[in-house]
């Protein structure tokens, strides 16, 4: 019965999202308060009906409840439990689940703290959040139902895809997630300020937080899923320009051009109609990633449903929601004001660039995911877009942007000096190029683009401290002032640099571990010993051992340097017993920023087994540097700024009249 009541608190969820997609924005747009007062509870009252409905499912699979046809078919008795757990939404059905929860949870955030918000433009944004509800609701019970119940359930379960039982897998949809659908208020926001005709810097304002939100989490589950696929897969990269993967990747570089033009809108009120382009294509964007995931046009590792009509209905809220967002946007933007103009030279010229390049690279790899799926369904013919697309394309875009991003901070808004800006970084120049003649020095001239791509991170790390420097004046009123003033910056800037930094860091872990990796592919029996980098990697044979609810065949490797012993590393390749599908877990271990990565092979008889040793030096940077991204975001939210709305004008005073002179 208590399952049934999950299935029942999902239909009262969906009339309420009618309710509230309804009155509020009436009350909007009549003046009337009661009808706007309707948003706030309905929108909390909304997401703890969602909540029953995770719960209940949660504890379906916790308790094994084989006659749910979602839990015979996604779990098993004998699976640990935290698999049990993170195989609620490690399907289709429970994915979406887990996609409306968080949905109506930032409309709940809304109704809850967004009091400092104008009534009309807060319910009209929960009304639009309550349409994008509606939808998900009516898709999840008409195609997805997660309650559907077995007449004569079997004992066991056909259990969870292997290569998603893993802790990766527990952390990186629910990041995701948070990231995707986190961009749908920022999608109401412009939606209900198109409405209401509401853009202002103050807009500008109250978007910019929910934007930092949605974009850290999604540089996390972006960030979590590349490292998922690393070490689970045993294939040794860590980005395979999957379009699944790119599905991501895309409402990430639309949400960072986001987070710059709204900053342009709230300091000077320029580009309101791009900012709001930008927030209704980012989650444009991410609603395209849920159709590529779930439609089945995509054969892919991170694909949940094969189901075209499931494709069909999802296909159809892409053009009622873009098409009709668009559509408002094509009525009103005509109507919208324009903002202060700015020399091409300043801070927001800068930002207009970053704009630019950002959008470009979003095109790019739009055009090199979607072109083999819009040619096989008008030509049949099939195609591969893979990586030297993107590179070729993707690569050149964003070699000047990195160049560019030390220079917006430091020149003035309006109108800058170029020259008195490159006065400021020359520290930053300086050490650059010395990090680039001395990678030159190290690695010789082999391999020229990589040296280069060092000096260019270092640049950019370098270049989010002086811009810090720079902004309290450090070395021009003194240490003690100095250090009085950085205490004294606002999160924003603090938020800004680190990200950039965190940017650079990146950025020198891809060029380290593409450049500089060492391989080798061999054949190893039992007592046989690789050297890589200057490490002995020793074959000591390989065992079998079981699991909860696998059999492995585990590889035991010992790892010396110079003789001296460092680690034992045990890679393995497992099956699963339920499915019968094959895994394969690789082994690693860090040297401070670097990693030695083992994955197994065929076996050959007579002990002996396929081996790929890698070195990869550096590597763990690109996963560190996006930690430091989200994290620069999260001081960006602490801003007290960003809490208390946007500065009004004063009001200009009237001109009193001149005394009349004596006569």
């Amino acid at each position: 019965m208590i399952v049934e009541f999950g299935h029942y608190a999902l239909v009262l969820a969906l009339a309420l999202t009618l309710v509230q997609s309804v009155l509020p924005l009436w009350g909007a747009l009549s003046g009337d308060s009661r009808l706007m007062a309707v948003a706030p509870p309905v929108s909390v009252m909304l997401f703890l009906l969602v909540l029953v409905s995770f719960v209940v499912l949660t504890a379906a699979y916790l308790n094994s409840d084989f006659s749910v046809l979602n839990v015979l078919e996604n779990s098993h008795s004998a699976k640990p439990l935290l698999y049990k757990f993170t195989g609620v939404w490690g399907n289709h059905e429970g994915s979406m689940m887990l996609w409306i929860l968080i949905l109506v949870f930032f409309g709940a955030l809304v109704g809850m703290f967004g009091r400092n918000l104008p009534a009309d433009l807060r319910a009209a944004t929960l009304s639009v959040q309550a349409w994008v509800s509606a939808g998900f609701l009516l898709f999840l019970l008409v195609t997805s139902n997660p309650f559907v119940r077995v007449a004569n359930p079997p004992l066991e379960g056909a259990d969870l895809n292997p290569i998603l039982q893993d802790v990766g897998l527990a952390i990186h949809p629910p990041l995701l997630y948070i990231g995707y659908v986190g961009f749908s208020i920022t999608f109401s926001f412009a939606v209900a300020a198109l409405i209401l005709g509401r853009l202002d810097a103050a807009w500008a304002r109250w978007v910019r937080p929910w934007t930092l939100l949605a974009w850290s989490f999604l540089t996390l589950g972006i960030a979590m899923g590349s490292y998922w696929a690393y070490y689970e897969l045993g294939w040794g990269g860590w980005w395979f320009w999957d379009p699944v993967e790119n599905a991501s990747f895309m409402p990430w570089l639309a949400g960072t051009a986001l987070l710059h033009s709204a900053i342009v809108m709230e300091k000077r009120e320029a580009l309101k109609v791009w900012t709001v382009l930008l927030a209704i294509f980012t989650f444009s964007l991410s609603l395209l990633g849920t159709f590529l995931v779930r439609s089945g046009v995509l054969t892919s590792v991170h694909a949940f449903a094969t189901d075209p009509a499931r494709g069909v209905f999802i296909l159809a809220l892409l053009c009622i929601f873009i098409g009709g967002s668009l559509s408002l946007y094509a009525w009103r933007a005509p109507m919208l004001k324009q903002g202060g103009l700015f020399a091409p030279i300043s801070r927001e010229g800068g930002l207009v660039l970053n704009n630019l390049f950002l959008t470009a690279a979003t095109a790019a790899v739009f055009v090199g995911t979607l072109y083999p799926l819009v040619l096989d369904a008008v030509t049949g013919e099939k195609i591969s877009v893979g990586a030297p697309f993107f590179n070729l394309t993707f690569g050149p875009l964003m070699i000047p942007l990195l160049i560019a991003v030390p220079f917006g901070p430091v020149l003035s808004w309006k109108r800058g000096d170029l020259l008195a800006a490159t006065q400021r970084l020359y520290a930053a120049l300086g050490l650059a190029l010395l990090m680039t003649l001395f990678t030159f020095w190290l690695w010789g001239m082999e391999k020229v683009l990589a040296p280069l791509g060092v000096g260019l991170a270092v640049w950019v790390m370098t270049g989010a401290v002086a811009e810090i420097f720079t902004r309290v004046k450090f070395f021009e009123i003194g240490p003690k002032r100095g250090f009085s003033r950085l205490y004294g910056l606002p999160g924003s800037a603090w938020g800004t640099a680190i990200a950039h930094f965190g940017i650079g860091v990146t950025v020198l872990g891809i060029v380290t571990a593409s450049a500089f990796q060492e391989e080798r592919i061999v054949t190893m029996r039992p007592g046989d010993t690789v050297d890589l980098s200057g490490y002995e990697v020793t074959f000591d044979g390989a065992a079998p051992r079981r699991g909860p609810n696998f059999t492995e065949e585990v590889g035991h490797f010992t790892i010396r340097q110079a003789g001296a012993y460092v680690t034992e590393l045990e890679p393995s390749k497992r099956v699963y017993t339920a499915r019968q599908m094959p895994t394969t877990e690789a082994g690693i271990h860090t040297f401070v920023f670097s990693q030695l990565y083992l994955s197994l092979g065929e076996s050959r008889g007579d002990g002996a087994v396929d081996v790929r040793v890698y070195f990869k030096p550096l590597i763990t940077l690109i996963w560190i540097g996006s930690v430091i991204m989200a994290f620069g975001a999260a001081v960006s939210m602490a801003d007290r700024r960003l809490r208390i709305g946007a500065p009004k004008p004063a009001a200009k005073r009237k001109a009193v009249p001149a005394a009349a002179p004596a006569e």
